[in-house]
């Protein structure tokens, strides 16, 4: 069971993804953050960049209303998130593919590492603000060399989503809460 810590970070994402604010999250939710995402990057419906972040965010709606039992209303409770999270530890190979997807949307020129900009992009994406990203981006950058590598960000994706240590660098992977 998620302990209370582990529970209000993934509160803060997931109140964040709740777009009309309805306590819930839906498919419809996930379409607003693709287009949240999609909007600051400038791709218009149709391209492929467009294609693909959808793709990444609906694949990962789908996966999420599958392990809630989202599949019967469409809603996914904070309760129901954090029940998947519980299942988490177990799902190494799915934890890691969701973090892969989410570099390759994040890594918006392709160069196979995050810079600042690019991952204050998705912050603000995310959560409608970058506030304090400067500030956190270096505990993130485990190696200290500007950017995180594919190795750097899937560490710190898993240990957001898995991990139960306040003082681990990944507690700001989607920056201040």
């Amino acid at each position: 069971m998620a302990s209370e810590f582990q529970r209000r970070k993934v509160a803060g994402v997931f109140h964040a993804m709740d777009a009309d604010g309805n306590g819930y999250l839906e498919e419809a939710d996930f379409e607003t953050l693709t287009g949240r995402w999609v909007g600051l990057r400038g791709w218009e419906p149709g391209t492929a960049d467009y294609e693909r972040m959808r793709a990444i965010m609906m694949g990962w709606w789908s996966a999420l209303a599958t392990m809630s039992g989202a599949e019967e209303d469409g809603k996914v409770s904070l309760d129901e998130l954090m029940n998947v999270v519980d299942q988490l530890p177990a799902m190494d190979d799915a934890v890691n593919a969701t973090a892969d997807a989410m570099f390759d949307a994040i890594d918006e020129n392709g160069d196979d590492r995050i810079a600042l900009a690019e991952h204050k992009q998705v912050v603000y994406a995310w959560k409608g603000s970058d506030d304090g990203i400067e500030d956190v981006f270096p505990q993130l950058d485990l190696n200290g060399d500007g950017h995180l590598s594919r190795t750097e960000f899937r560490d710190l994706w898993s240990g957001f989503w898995r991990g139960d240590d306040p003082k681990s660098p990944s507690q700001w992977v989607f920056g201040p809460y």
